[in-house]
């Protein structure tokens, strides 16, 4: 069964498929396979399960939809609009043909290559638009559900000798810019929490949390804006002790410096920039 092997894909991929649960098939019904844990539910708590499940994917999930020869049906095309409409991104084994969906060139993939391109970038495909779809996507755009991002960042701070250095990473996130360290809040995850837990995976470090520093939105221009999304940067110190750094994958290189001089000297990227100039000022 198709939708059983592209389970295997992305679960062998290292990515966790919150539904459907693999199960052997029960029975079939109008050309759909009915799976065994799917049999004790109506057809109601199966869409409503659906929908749970996509709150559940947070902003760097997607839905796949297994449609081999492009035929959707009634139930699945309940599934793509709310999904759609929900700002979730969507990917297809094939271009549906029962159901007049906009997609944008890049949502077409075989799992094997969605998979793969998952698992080496840690991203998911950008959406390509054809410019004779511009007009179709910006009003696709305006109708999307707004979507709301938290994200957490850290003046990574540390004292020796009464001189204070704080942390920066040149990252490729920023097209080799330098940025502070932070990143995206879970589900249910305490402010403070996501940020050390941030701080701990991307450089090694332990740390506590100091001062808040600032909360703001978007910066228009400055790399880093999403139409539509809702993004709220939260940045506070945090004090660290030990200046040994072991960087993960999302950084390329690091530099402890004064913030003065990380200021003067440095091609710190907008969002960060704001940030370091308002501990400057604080200090």
């Amino acid at each position: 069964m198709e939708i059983q092997r592209v389970h295997k894909i992305f679960t062998d991929a290292g990515i966790d498929v919150l539904a459907p649960k693999l199960s052997n098939v029960a029975s079939m019904k109008d050309g759909f396979a009915i799976l065994e844990s799917d049999i004790l539910s109506d057809q109601r708590m199966i869409e409503l399960l659906y929908l749970h499940n996509l709150k559940r994917l947070g902003g760097n999930g997607f839905s796949y939809f297994v449609d081999p020869g492009g035929y959707i049906g009634k139930s699945v095309s309940y599934e793509l609009g709310i999904a759609q409409i929900s700002n979730v991104r969507c990917f297809f084994s094939a271009v549906p043909k029962d159901h007049p969906a906009y997609l944008h060139k890049n949502s077409v993939w075989r799992p094997e290559a969605l998979a793969e391109f998952i698992s080496q970038n840690q991203n998911l495909p950008a959406p390509q638009i054809l410019p004779n779809e511009a007009a179709i996507q910006k009003l696709w755009e305006d109708l999307m559900v707004p979507g709301s991002l938290v994200s957490v960042g850290g003046i990574i701070e540390r004292e020796e000798r009464g001189r204070k250095e704080i942390l920066l990473v040149k990252t490729h996130k920023w097209g080799g810019r330098y940025s502070v360290v932070g990143g995206k809040v879970r589900r249910n995850e305490r402010l403070s929490d996501a940020l050390l837990r941030e701080v701990k995976e991307e450089t090694g470090l332990a740390g506590e949390i100091g001062n808040h520093l600032c909360t703001f939105d978007q910066i228009k221009n400055s790399g880093y804006y999403l139409p539509g999304i809702q993004h709220i940067f939260v940045d506070n110190i945090v004090r660290v002790g030990g200046k040994k750094v072991v960087l993960n994958d999302e950084a390329q290189d690091y530099v402890w410096l004064p913030a003065e001089i990380a200021l003067r000297d440095l091609d710190i990227e907008p969002n960060a920039r704001h940030t370091v100039d308002l501990y400057v000022t604080s200090l």
